[in-house]
């Protein structure tokens, strides 16, 4: 394993100015938001040369593309959004190889209009349904690019847990639909106390599917995680020795930070990550 982060956390004007930015912090591999490059996040065309003119400029600088960030509601209940959000995702994981990776990230969704807030009704059949057929559609794309769509199981977003995230995979049985694992995001209010026990669990159901990690921390009881990796409650010695014993290789990768704290977080990451590999 080895210690990536969000290419947006580091705020410049252009793509390569991005990548330097990376480059001084000494990290070697980033979970790139194609913002970075000028266009939006999930994008309705991507231009022709702009992956040519990324690859180079992550070439030349001997960073990797972990994965491309394809977070979209994919229940939105605005229709032409979620649709908005699948051409974008076929934009994202038809040019994925070309730049040099095989993972686009997801999310479950909500009923809620914020895409990190959580809903009464993302318990519910509707929504349920909805998620499944949406997951189908994502890993059907996959598939035809010979790429992976990876969801992140988390608190507010439809699935919430690990059995949640293992019932779906089953029930698309899609070889191409897998998970980004983000343990600060698995802790529903009251479950704090239980952490290992949650990690734990997490592991044993779907630690297989694993194919990326992020890495930030949480210190509210009852939310998704927002806070810089090492600075809140999360057990990292457990949740990385689980990353290694389930035979994840990739990156680790630092978000919900600022770019003073990538110093700090890089080194504490490195250091649990030695310790719990």
């Amino acid at each position: 394993m080895k210690v990536g982060v969000f290419s947006t956390v580091f705020q410049r004007n252009c793509l390569e100015d991005v990548l330097e930015g990376i480059v001084n912090a000494r990290i070697p591999v980033t979970q790139f938001h194609m913002s970075c490059a000028g266009i939006d996040q999930i994008p309705e065309q991507i231009p022709e040369g702009l992956c040519k003119r990324i690859r180079t400029a992550f070439e030349a600088r001997g960073i990797e593309i972990g994965g491309l960030s394809g977070t979209f509601n994919m229940i939105d209940r605005d229709l032409d959004a979620r649709e908005a959000g699948f051409r974008g995702l076929e934009q994202l994981t038809s040019h994925a190889r070309d730049l040099c990776t095989s993972v686009v990230t997801l999310c479950s969704g909500t009923m809620a209009d914020y895409l990190w807030r959580s809903h009464p009704d993302n318990d519910g059949a509707e929504a349920w349904e909805q998620m499944i057929g949406s997951m189908a559609r994502a890993a059907a794309i996959a598939e035809e690019h010979n790429v992976y769509v990876a969801f992140e199981p988390e608190v507010s977003n439809v699935i919430d847990s690990a059995v949640k995230a293992k019932l779906a995979i089953d029930t698309v049985a899609s070889p191409q639909l897998k998970v980004c694992i983000d343990g600060a995001n698995l802790f529903h209010k009251g479950e704090l106390p239980r952490m290992d026990e949650i990690l734990d669990e997490a592991f044993d159901l779907i630690g297989e599917h694993i194919v990326f990690a992020h890495a930030k921390d949480l210190s509210n009881d009852g939310e998704a995680g927002h806070d810089a990796a090492g600075t809140g409650f999360l057990n990292y010695d457990r949740y990385l020795e689980l990353l290694d014993k389930a035979g994840y290789t990739g990156a680790v990768v630092l978000h919900s930070l600022i770019e003073e704290q990538v110093p700090g977080c890089k080194v504490f990451l490195e250091e649990k990550i030695r310790e719990n590999s």
